[in-house]
């Protein structure tokens, strides 16, 4: 079978595409044919070996793919060949088959397509784990969301709509802030023109935002804290800016709010069936036609290191997903 192997830590121009051996599922495993797998943000560090996680060379990129079971391991009761799946397994995706275990899948619903899919675990199940069981979003709430061009940032735009939440759009551009109200963005704001705390005082009349979703960190982050209501949520979600702000913790007193990390890859391993139900409302949503992930090109495996550096450049606009 064909893989993208990164066999030395580098930019995407090092990883190569060869010939391996195809694996065989062991006890409690399913082997997995990959129809789509869904490239983020991470995969551009983790090739660079600046990654929270640090797999051994040679490995695949890629953390979420779909495609059908061509074989199961002993033990496996809940899946058989020829199944439509999705999954999710840190890295090593990005290749024709794939060996996981038979707790990191879910079924996907034949309405669902294979290219959507691929797209939905990462950044998709990473918000709605931020919103529903981090930040208790409810109805008529207001979010600010930063970043809200980027994979995650749509994703967080989009299902806080869903969930009845009034959204401001926060991003560098005009462009990327249009993007943003296509998606169900009701207020935007520019911060390479306005003062981000000042804007979302403005726009809430001075009582802040419910929750700030936050994947950018940086300068940004105080800006949007400053900016929370009394009883806030304020939700970690990364550092896409390269910054680790350093957040003076009187504010959270003065304000009653609350910061709350948003560590999804941890959660998955430690509440497997609150995952489980995301994933079922997200394919859902999907299949009624309310959630519709916007894809910004399918590649295929052969040109994975030019998918890889349009991510890294921020040109993207929504998932990015290749075709082993």
């Amino acid at each position: 079978m064909k893989a993208c192997l990164c066999k030395s830590f580098g930019p995407p121009s090092s990883l190569v595409i060869e010939e391996v051996e195809t694996p065989a599922p062991g006890a409690g495993e399913v082997t997995v044919r990959v129809k789509a797998c869904g490239l983020n943000f991470f995969d551009t560090l983790i090739i660079r070996n600046k990654y929270q996680f640090k797999p051994e060379l040679p490995f695949s990129p890629g953390a979420e793919f779909a495609g059908v079971i061509e074989a199961c391991g002993d033990g496996v009761s809940g899946f058989q060949p020829g199944d439509r799946v999705m999954g999710y397994m840190c890295w090593g995706a990005a290749r024709e088959v794939v060996v996981v275990r038979e707790g990191d899948l879910v079924k996907l619903p034949d309405e669902v397509a294979f290219d959507i899919a691929a797209g939905l675990s990462v950044t998709y199940g990473t918000t709605l784990h931020a919103f529903r069981d981090r930040a208790d979003l409810k109805p008529g709430e207001t979010v600010a969301v930063l970043g809200a061009s980027g994979g995650v940032g749509q994703a967080a735009v989009e299902i806080a709509a869903l969930m009845g939440a009034k959204v401001i759009a926060c991003a560098s551009s005009e462009e990327k802030l249009t993007f943003a109200r296509s998606l169900g963005a009701d207020l935007t704001v520019d911060y390479s023109r306005q003062n981000l705390k000042e804007a979302l005082k403005e726009l809430t009349d001075g009582k802040g935002v419910d929750v700030v979703y936050d994947p950018v960190g940086g300068e940004l982050s105080e800006q949007a804290l400053r900016a929370t209501a009394w009883e806030g949520r304020f939700l970690v979600i990364g550092f896409a800016s390269g910054d680790i702000p350093k957040i003076p913790l009187n504010l959270p007193l003065l304000k009653g709010c609350d910061i709350r990390g948003v560590f999804w890859g941890d959660a998955l391993t430690r509440d497997p069936e609150g995952h489980r139900q995301n994933m079922a409302q997200l394919l859902e949503w999907v299949r009624e036609g309310r959630l519709k992930p916007h894809v910004h090109g399918v590649y295929p495996l052969e040109d994975i290191a030019v998918a890889l550096e349009e991510i890294a450049a921020r040109k993207v606009r929504g998932k990015v997903i290749v075709r082993p």
